[in-house]
């Protein structure tokens, strides 16, 4: 079902016509005329009061008559419309949607807790009202549905590739979460403005061990760096001296210089000098 234009006039003037047919019956009453014409004046006046209404700023009226759809209105104000007809009022307003900590496994298994917070707002006030039996709901259990599964297609963090992840990427995810939001919302004629993680964590049962393992991963890349510049220091050195003081090495020399630059550099206590008053032979 696709929303339409549903008939309707301006209020005012209907509201002028009903105090005009109640004034008329009042007079026509006093007049001592037959009840007839009051009575119809006073039936008139009811039967042209049921179809009033009045929209408020950013809100949408579905109207139905007798069971079937006829339109929608969308212009606030006070309006006129099918007499007799049944008005549901959709609210159009921007809104958010909190959901809870979910506990899911990611891709490689790991029990992690994952929450997001979804904007959104309806677009289409028929297939809200008619295509789902309460959209409020339908959004709510769908968002915690995606969430769950674009939760599983993404490890947690990766440690050793630079693929994708839910802690380094959660720009990519919400993008993806969104996108797969939308999807799923378009029966219910929502629009998705905006998802977002709100809340990351590793499930209680494992944090401490994946603390340990971040930790681990965190120095090794920093002894990495350090080997890295090490050895750039003792390379640089041994060309130095060949190129600027003519000091020629051999390979015995170089390798015993290589490895107390190293220890020194690497080294997270300050080294002790130590004088070879002998050779290295």
């Amino acid at each position: 079902m696709k929303e339409t234009k549903a008939w309707y006039m301006n209020g005012f003037v209907a509201l002028f016509f009903i105090i005009t047919l109640l004034a008329g019956a009042v007079w026509l009453f006093f007049m001592k005329m037959q009840l007839v014409l009051p009575l119809l004046f006073v039936f008139l006046a009811f039967l042209v009061a049921t179809g009033m209404t009045m929209v408020q700023p950013n809100q949408a009226k579905v109207v139905t008559f007798f069971g079937k759809y006829i339109g929608t209105i969308r212009d606030n104000g006070l309006f006129l419309t099918v007499p007799f007809s049944v008005r549901k009022t959709v609210s159009l307003r921007v809104r958010n949607f909190n959901s809870a900590k979910l506990k899911v496994n990611d891709i490689e298994g790991n029990p992690i807790e994952i929450a997001a917070v979804v904007v959104f707002k309806v677009i289409d006030s028929a297939k809200a009202v008619f295509d789902v039996d309460n959209y409020e709901q339908f959004v709510e259990i769908q968002s915690e549905t995606a969430i769950r599964h674009v939760a599983t297609k993404y490890p947690y963090d990766t440690f050793e590739n630079d693929d994708i992840s839910l802690r380094g990427n959660a720009d990519i995810v919400s993008e993806v979460l969104a996108k797969e939001l939308q999807e799923r919302l378009n029966v219910a004629g929502v629009e998705v403005i905006e998802a977002r993680l709100t809340h990351l964590a590793y499930s209680t049962e494992i944090a401490n061990a994946m603390l340990q393992r971040q930790q681990a991963t965190a120095i090794l890349a920093a002894r990495k760096k350090i080997v890295e510049g090490a050895v750039s220091m003792a390379k640089m050195a041994i060309e130095q001296l060949d190129k600027e003081a003519h000091l020629q090495l051999d390979e015995e020399r170089k390798a015993n210089m290589v490895n107390n630059l190293m220890v020194a550099i690497i080294s997270d206590r300050g080294a002790q000098p130590v004088i070879n008053a002998g050779t290295l032979y």
